[in-house]
């Protein structure tokens, strides 16, 4: 279908944190958005690259020998295989674009891990 996206429609149809929605597929790719606050857990992925790019509000992307602030408007990318851990202080609203076979906590599996994520 050709229609437009507007994600600040998209973001006020939930609240959870933690659990992206998917919004748009394209070329084995899923763009998804996501709430988060607080501490995530360490993962990798190990075949798939991740780009976080913060719509509203702020998180810091800590890896294992540094940290780097994502502010609104800005973007980061995570190479496939590096350990990483989204912490936010505030809520804050992402969109991530990564590969359809993208477990949202990677390597490590727990409460946190979304095996389906919703299309909204």
């Amino acid at each position: 279908m050709l229609h437009k996206i507007n994600l600040a429609e998209k973001l006020d149809l939930f609240s959870d944190q933690w659990s992206p929605k998917i919004i748009a597929e394209l070329n084995g790719q899923q763009v998804k958005l996501v709430k988060f606050s607080g501490d995530f857990v360490w993962h990798s992925h190990e075949l798939e690259d991740e780009l976080f790019l913060v719509v509203r509000g702020r998180f810091r992307m800590d890896f294992r020998d540094r940290s780097e602030w994502v502010e609104a408007g800005e973007m980061i990318v995570v190479p496939k295989g590096v350990v990483h851990k989204p912490y936010a202080d505030a809520e804050v609203e992402v969109m991530l674009f990564e590969p359809a076979s993208t477990l949202n906590t990677g390597n490590t599996t727990g409460y946190r891990t979304v095996h389906q994520p919703e299309h909204i």
